[in-house]
């Protein structure tokens, strides 16, 4: 018996039918559809898959596609009533395919929630019941070269003005002090979020003195050179690479990154917690991650088996094995703390995770319009083209916008 099998033997089957002679005894395999196409990511997945579909006494069949093509293939399945038994969506994702009326909610097979932070239930929630639950969550924090800041004099900032004098402190030339993703995607936004949501800024309105504050904050930091102009097009990953090859002082950036990190011994790090606006606040992030849903089905006997493998894979040993392999934070509270304690570099994405928001809790399925004007008014922002005021009051008419 393999380590990951053993630990989700653990778990705890879910829904009632499963004796001898029940139709869910007769369900010998099931199906199951993600967007986990990185090869490692897929084995790791595989593996948990395959070990909770014993506990369900049945055979998960995993099919992985490009993230970009998931939304697209799971809208036309759902209209035809032909999705997997057992589905994973990335978490802003699930208001709009509960809308469709293609999931089920978790509560008809004995699922319980409680255990999980709030904000990771409200993840899976839509319209007051929970239609996913995520094993592990992921959020954003901010990284910084030990030595570079020691070598500046610079202690790790806590608070804006702080972030402002190490970033400057820490430029010099062929280096920047500081690297966010601004890019014109979903992505640009999240990373701007914490800035917004920590300073009392709202999606729900987005021309508002403390949206303007924050976003203030990031052309200040471009206009004194502190940031590159360039961070207008890096990704994530790209913010990474600069951090790697010596030419950021610091990144705002994901507990993804670290396995990277890991491998360049000569590369000392730390992180902590998003800078916030003033001390002794604590910072709001947005909450990422996976949730797995149970879709509608002709079969209940699937159902229930899917459901089954759902409640193994937010098992506490599940989700404790998955966290040390992606270097993400458990969903519930209890395994969490019991995590940081044995990866220490995970603390400050943990404590963070405690006061993360979901993206959709505001806005729900009208997300992407707010995400949308947000990226749309740091791009007109960071060129100069628009005052912070002037591309916020133009973001808030695309979130409005019919």
């Amino acid at each position: 018996m393999t380590g990951a099998i053993a630990l989700v033997l653990a778990a705890t089957g879910c829904g009632g039918g499963t004796g001898p002679g029940s139709a869910t005894s007769k369900v010998t395999s099931i199906t199951a559809l993600d967007y986990y196409t990185d090869e490692a990511e897929h084995s790791q997945w595989g593996k948990i898959l395959t070990a909770c579909g014993k506990t369900a006494g049945v055979k998960v069949e995993q099919t992985s596609v490009p993230g970009a093509s998931l939304i697209p293939k799971v809208l036309q399945r759902a209209s035809s009533r032909t999705l997997p038994d057992l589905l994973m969506l990335d978490n802003p994702d699930l208001q709009q395919i509960a809308q469709t009326g293609a999931l089920t909610p978790l509560d008809q097979y004995g699922i319980d929630p409680s255990g999980f932070a709030k904000s990771i239930r409200a993840a899976g929630t839509y319209k007051g019941k929970v239609y996913g639950l995520a094993p592990y969550v992921s959020t954003v924090a901010l990284f910084y070269n030990k030595d570079m800041l020691a070598q500046a004099g610079v202690a790790v900032p806590r608070t804006w003005d702080e972030l402002q004098a190490a970033a400057s402190k820490l430029t010099r030339p062929g280096r920047h002090g500081m690297a966010v993703d601004a890019n014109a995607t979903f992505e640009g936004s999240w990373q701007f979020l914490p800035f917004l949501w920590s300073n009392g800024g709202d999606e729900k309105r987005l021309d508002t003195p403390q949206a303007a504050q924050a976003l203030q904050l990031w052309v200040d930091l471009v206009k004194s050179g502190s940031m590159s102009k360039s961070v207008l097009n890096w990704t994530q990953a790209d913010v990474h690479d600069q951090f790697i090859a010596g030419k950021t002082a610091m990144m705002v950036n994901g507990p993804w990154r670290i396995p990277a990190l890991n491998k360049d011994k000569n590369l000392h790090w730390g992180v902590a917690p998003i800078p916030v606006p003033r001390t002794g606040q604590i910072p709001v992030t947005p909450l990422g991650g996976e949730v797995w849903t149970v879709p509608q089905s002709p079969s209940k006997a699937r159902q229930e088996k899917a459901a089954q493998v759902l409640a193994c894979l937010n098992d506490s040993s599940s989700m404790l094995t998955l966290a040390k392999q992606h270097f993400t934070v458990p969903s519930r509270s209890t395994v969490a703390s019991r995590y940081v304690e044995q990866v220490p570099s995970m603390a400050a994405f943990v404590q963070s995770v405690e006061a993360a928001r979901s993206r959709t809790s505001q806005l729900g399925v009208k997300w992407p319009k707010a995400a949308t004007g947000i990226y749309t008014a740091i791009q007109s922002a960071l060129t100069g083209e628009q005052t912070p005021e002037e591309a916020l009051r133009h973001a808030q008419q695309i979130a409005t916008s019919n």
